[in-house]
């Protein structure tokens, strides 16, 4: 079977993050406008110049059995669990060629990680230091391995089309649903599960981040450190989980009767070709994404009515996407209301792209946009170039088919737009 531009639909989805441990509860956290940063309270946090982050509120071992949970590192823990609430929500209700709704051969995984297994690597290294050679566990390689979630998912849902991992720093989220709707536009796939996952809240990833003056210094008050747009922002803070969606041709959808939440119109890709970190100040890469995704897709300026922003509460960051939002847009960017959902749930790297994917179809789902917390001080800057959602969620139109995009930037200069759109 070969089809190309297939219309590829959301119809399911799935989180675990620091606002909750499965999508709904982690939606209603983003609408109260609830933060999940927290200080730290491992004992290595002491020496440690950055001493809050954002875990996941619901431990993964309380959800997978310890046994199983025991091989896997936590970034595919955190996968494995967010992608079984996107499979049973999208009606599925066992394995490819165990339910007849689902051809094995048709079905994909991509699911992503900006640095992968980096807290079993170190923990296991301590290990051999500490104690030996033979105390090393022999599930080391298979999950520290980056393809590790992916690879973890995939079997837990028998999918034989292809299984995935893009690794583009804290784009890889997005990069992999963007895969995922390529796989299934292109005819290679029929459904796809995909996502994006990570776990690093770990002494030498803090360390390193605090070193390089990238991550806020707010240990007083953790839950107002994240504050994007705001003028007194000082860096990201650290968090850690999951965001899935099953994503299916309307073809394929419709044919077993499936809910629809949202169209995922497609995506626009491109580099900076800048710096390794900083990203190009005037946005021209993230320019050239959002018009990519213009150019490749069957969307309209008027139709865009939600940005959920990467904005990842950086002093240069932050304005750089706003400008190269006004930059294609020009006036009709007015009318965004733009979502920095960061500001609640910290930056979960390569998890963030499937974490807001998921916060942006349920955006149009419920046609409302998540606020943007701790913004005291608006950026004049930011004021210029963008409708900033602040203090409590806002309505979106209620009538017609609206679109909504998810930018996701990284480390590398990566940059990655998502599209869409109500159905």
């Amino acid at each position: 079977m070969s089809s190309t531009n297939r219309t590829v639909v959301v119809t399911g989805i799935g989180a675990t993050t620091p606002l909750g441990g499965d999508a709904a509860s982690t939606w209603e956290g983003l609408i109260a406008g609830r933060s999940g940063v927290k200080a730290l309270e491992q004992e290595w946090a002491a020496d440690q110049a950055v001493r809050i982050a954002a875990p996941v509120a619901v431990e993964p071992t309380e959800v997978i059995p310890r046994p199983q949970a025991r091989r896997l590192d936590r970034s595919a823990q955190f996968a494995l669990v967010a992608a079984k609430e996107a499979w049973a929500d999208a009606g599925f209700e066992a394995k490819a060629g165990e339910d007849p709704a689902i051809d094995p051969d048709r079905l994909g995984a991509v699911i992503a990680s900006g640095i992968g297994g980096v807290t079993t690597l170190l923990d296991q290294y301590d290990v051999l230091k500490e104690k030996g050679v033979r105390r090393v566990s022999p599930h080391t390689v298979p999950m520290l391995m980056p393809n590790s979630p992916s690879a973890n998912v995939g079997l837990a849902v028998g999918a034989r089309a292809g299984v995935h991992t893009p690794v583009s720093a804290c784009a890889s989220g997005a990069e992999a649903i963007g895969y995922a709707i390529e796989m299934i536009r292109t005819g290679r796939a029929d459904v796809v599960v995909a996502g994006g996952t990570e776990a690093a809240i770990h002494p030498l990833p803090i360390a390193a981040f605090g070193n390089m003056m990238a991550m806020s210094k707010n240990n007083d008050d953790p839950q107002g450190a994240s504050r994007p747009y705001d003028t007194a922002r000082d860096g990201f803070v650290l968090g850690e989980g999951a965001g899935v969606v099953v994503l299916e041709s309307a073809e394929h959808a419709a044919k077993r009767g499936a809910r629809v939440y949202a169209e995922a119109v497609g995506q626009g890709i491109s580099a900076d070709a800048h710096d390794i970190v900083q990203p190009e100040p005037e946005g021209r890469g993230i320019s050239h994404a959002l018009q990519n995704l213009l150019d490749r897709n069957d969307l309209g300026p008027a139709e865009i009515v939600h940005v959920n922003a990467h904005a990842t509460s950086t002093p240069a960051g932050d304005i750089a996407e706003l400008k190269a939002l006004r930059k294609v847009f020009g006036y009709d960017a007015d009318h965004f209301a733009v979502s920095a959902t960061k500001s609640m749930t910290g930056h979960l790297l390569g998890g963030a792209g499937g974490v807001e994917t998921v916060a942006t179809v349920l955006a149009l789902y419920h046609r409302v946009a998540p606020p943007t917390i701790n913004v005291e001080n608006l950026d004049p800057e930011a004021e210029a170039n963008a409708d900033v959602v602040r203090g409590e969620a806002r309505k979106l139109p209620v009538e017609g088919r609206i679109a909504a995009l998810n930018d996701s930037f990284g480390f590398g200069g990566h940059n990655v737009v998502l599209a869409f759109r109500t159905v």
